[in-house]
């Protein structure tokens, strides 16, 4: 057996031993528990990062401990290949976005292999193989035939850069979640998914999955659903027909609505003005508005800008003319895209009505004290009671709410409603390299489904590609004209394909059987193995992928396809991968390797240091995983990504800590070769191990409590550094022993016995030299089809423990006691000791407290 650990022969020689063992191979078997390990599947971006090493790590070692624990582990994997980046990258480099896409899955595959992770490739998919984004096309049509597909004209964020619509998902704080650029906004016909059928449910079940969720994607995910409970209530435009529709959940400050705003895209703004003297600035207001995106325009900080339109309507309760004003900071898509404004009693409104010199009322009064409008400082937003509000004066805010809606209803005013933040999710892209959507715009029939029959919709491989150009598709006369499947007369296909997060929000049942090709998937394997028990990737889905799958599951399962509710029993977001950032004044942010001895190697410049940020290409402080596992290994890299920091936490990259990891994992080899040496012509003998006593058999008490410690870290909590920590205390142990000159047989069995089991309990975080040292250890078969250890409970407890005896609280003696010793028999031990007996003479015990295994506290007056 090598002196030195030979990482880069074991490592490619059983990464080919599993492939060709198909060790990783699953099927459906009812006679085993299931579990469904499940992380969020990359885009084929070409390279692998540090943050998919964190993230598929931890997958792979829970995927590991279950299958030795006994479970049957659905463990695959494959790629979210369609999108922008690989449109993008045709133009750039002149190539096709399919010969990108599959050029970097085989790279990405292949370093994945590298790090040893367990995948079943025999699931693999990609979302542009038309096998599978046929069934994108499927359900679509299912959706259309059901109401919950539709196509209508709208307002949508527009990325100039881009060409496409972005959802509002998808807009980061005014700019696009791709390329950064301002997002505008744009009157499009685009098709919609309706996904505020499903709100309600939704929001509810947030409830349910609560147990398995962190609470921090709860949070997002209920704001953003953001269910309101209030009132829609009718503002009469005088001298105009239609009224302005406005919906609030403050219907008791009714009374104090002073003014109405609209939404610059509102309809009936351009109606209100024609022919006003106000529409050729209202008009201008609206163009300028409509190419800010809703998150400026909504930001608190945001200046509130409005124009008076000229035009009046009535308050419904207090027949008051009130102004009608257009302003940015009210949005067309959230409740009617109209308000009362009340600038008493909401601080937007009161900002604005300071600005432009517009009416406050008071109509809610905070306990004790007595607010004037011409003196307010800012709205007063809380619960209060009802003034200056006719019958309803002098009712709490709570009550007032609840007897002005009943009015309002009763009177034909309004009417008690829930609004939901959330929209329809617009999937329509004005791009090539997604799934088409698989409608056909007829002169004749309007809008026809592409026959099932027909699907799929299959996107052309000839086409070609320019920047700042449309996509190809629609220029594409072969791709575009068709005959409609209804009348057989010329028609024209629709040229926009779907959202990306489409191909996402359902891929998780095509891995339970991905050859099947007459259905999106076997719904008995689905029955077997779905829901997903553990969904690992990052908190920056909470909203977008995690919704989408949410409501896509609703709708599967209310097409008869799937039983379940939700798709994702827990969820865990694990942390991101961070490293400090170099500078340099003349060539900015550096490479690790372009600095040395603290000075840019290009312009011999010092280089300052930054702060540890998440590393990203931008910035250049990234790590190579293949760089490190060409230096240190796949188990190296995989050891410190799991030992830095818990799974949740952010991790920050330390080269001195991966070099620790590497020589840790040399010293577990060296060790455990002296053992194997020492060992080798030693049998499995029970007597001897039970024979066992002073270091050898502190060694087994250390052994079978670190079994223990790494068993419940890794299954009940994920805490897999303490889990590792726990392993290197072992080693130490062992090491100690292992030293010794000449050991006698029962020592030999204990270390044996603690080698074995050390190796066990590494296999599921360093893989390779586990496996390497396990045949070592004299096992033929693959250690992943051993049992996980077992600890001896026994074992576990140190032989006598020493507790505490007090005597009101004060220490007076000090008793070593068997460590099973039970607390009656303690009490008694305590009270029949001779130097405690000096202190309780002549007095009367009032009662005994007894901390297990620590202390005995003895009451007496």
């Amino acid at each position: 057996m090598e002196e030195r650990y030979p990482f880069q022969t074991i490592e490619p020689k059983w990464q080919q031993r599993w492939d060709e063992e198909r060790i990783f191979h699953v099927q459906e078997q009812a006679d085993r528990p299931k579990f469904y390990l499940l992380e969020m599947l990359p885009y084929p971006s070409g390279r692998i990062h540090m943050g998919h090493v964190r993230n598929y790590s931890i997958g792979d070692v829970l995927a590991r401990f279950l299958r030795m624990r006994g479970y049957n582990v659905l463990h695959p994997m494959g790629w979210d290949a369609f999108g922008l980046p690989a449109e993008n990258a045709a133009i750039e480099h002149r190539i096709h976005p399919a010969e990108w896409t599959y050029a970097n899955i085989a790279e990405m595959k292949a370093q994945l292999k590298r790090m040893g992770f367990s995948y079943d490739w025999t699931r693999e998919i990609a979302s542009c193989d038309p096998d599978y984004y046929r069934w994108n096309q499927w359900m679509f049509l299912q959706m259309w035939e059901r109401g919950l597909a539709y196509r209508k004209k709208s307002l949508v964020n527009w990325c100039n850069s881009c060409l496409t619509v972005l959802a509002n998902e998808q807009v980061e704080d005014g700019v696009c979640w791709r390329c950064g650029t301002p997002v505008t906004q744009k009157e499009l016909e685009q098709w919609f998914l309706r996904i505020t059928a499903y709100a309600d449910e939704l929001l509810e079940g947030c409830d349910r999955i609560a147990a398995g969720w962190p609470e921090r994607v709860l949070t997002m995910q209920r704001h953003w659903i953001g269910r309101s409970s209030g009132v829609e209530v009718d503002f009469p435009v005088i001298d105009g027909d239609e009224p302005i529709r406005i919906f609030t959940t403050r219907q008791d400050t009714l009374y104090g609505a002073t003014f109405v705003v609209l939404a610059p895209e509102h309809p009936l703004v351009r109606p209100l003005v024609a022919g006003q003297p106000s529409e050729a600035e209202v008009l201008a207001f609206v163009e300028q508005t409509g190419r800010l995106d809703r998150l400026t325009r909504t930001a608190a900080t945001a200046e509130k800008l409005g124009v008076f339109t000229g035009r009046y309507a009535r308050n419904p309760l207090t027949q008051e003319a009130i102004p009608i004003w257009v302003a940015n900071f009210v949005l067309m898509d959230y409740g009617t895209g109209a308000i009362m404004a009340v600038p008493a009693h909401d601080q937007r409104d009161f900002e604005f009505a300071h600005k432009y010199g517009l009416p406050l009322r008071v109509v809610i009064q905070p306990p004790g004290q007595t607010l004037e409008a011409d003196t307010l400082a800012e709205a007063y937003i809380d619960e209060g009671t009802m003034v200056n509000s006719g019958p309803f004066t002098g009712l709490a805010s709570a009550e007032g709410r609840e007897k002005v809606a009943d009015y309002l209803e009763k009177q034909n005013l309004g009417k008690k409603t829930i609004n939901f933040r959330i929209k329809d999710w617009g999937i329509s892209r004005q791009r090539y390299w997604g799934t088409p959507i698989p409608m056909i715009h007829c002169a004749r029939c309007g809008i026809v489904p592409v026959p099932y029959e027909d699907l799929p919709v299959v996107l052309p491989l000839d086409l070609q590609f320019e920047y700042g150009a449309r996509s190809p598709l629609a220029e594409a006369p072969s791709f575009y004209e068709v005959s409609c499947p209804r009348c057989g007369g010329p028609a024209r296909r629709e040229t926009d394909t779907m959202d990306t997060f489409v191909d996402s929000s359902w891929y998780f049942e095509r891995y339970t059987s991905p050859q099947v090709y007459q259905a999106p998937f076997d719904v008995h394997a689905v029955d077997y193995w779905l829901p997903v028990d553990l969904y690992i990737g990052g908190i920056e889905h909470a909203v977008l992928h995690l919704l989408y799958a949410r409501f896509w599951t609703k709708v599967l399962r209310d097409l008869g396809l799937v039983k379940y509710d939700e798709p994702f029993n827990r969820l865990l977001t694990q942390g991101m991968v961070c490293k400090e950032t170099l500078w340099c004044e003349q060539h900015e942010w550096l490479f690790p390797e372009q600095v040395r001895d603290g000075r840019c190697l290009e312009c011999g410049r010092a280089v300052t240091v930054g702060r540890l940020e998440k590393m990203s290409k931008s910035k250049r402080n990234v790590v190579d995983p293949d760089a490190m596992i060409h230096k240190y290994g796949a188990d190296t890299t995989r050891l410190f990504i799991l030992f830095a920091a818990p799974p949740e936490r952010d991790l920050d990259w330390s080269d001195q800590g991966v070099e620790g990891c590497y020589r840790f994992l040399n010293r577990v080899w060296r060790i455990v070769r002296r053992i194997v040496l020492r060992t080798a012509n030693v049998p499995p003998d029970v007597a001897q191990l039970a024979a066992a006593s002073g270091a050898a058999l502190a060694l087994r008490r250390k052994t079978h409590q670190t079994i223990r410690k790494v068993t419940e870290d890794i299954q009940d909590r994920f805490h897999f550094n303490t889990a590792v920590a726990a392993i290197m205390e072992l080693i130490n142990t062992l090491y100690q022993c292992a030293m010794e000159d000449e050991p006698d047989a029962p020592t030999l069995h204990a270390l044996h016995e603690a080698a074995e089991a050390t190796v066990l309990l590494l296999s599921p975080f360093t893989p390779h030299i586990a496996e390497e040292l396990w045949q070592r250890l004299g096992h033929d078969q693959s250690i992943l089809r051993e049992p996980w250890p077992t600890y001896d409970p026994a074992l576990i407890q140190e032989e006598e423990i020493t507790v505490v005896v007090q005597v009101n609280g004060r220490v007076r003696s000090r008793l070593t006691v068997p460590a099973s010793i039970g607390e009656a028999e303690l009490q008694q031990m305590a009270i029949a000791h001779e130097r405690i007996q000096e202190w309780l003479a002549g007095k009367t015990i009032r009662r005994v407290v007894v901390v297990p295994q620590k202390l005995i506290n003895i009451v007496v007056g």
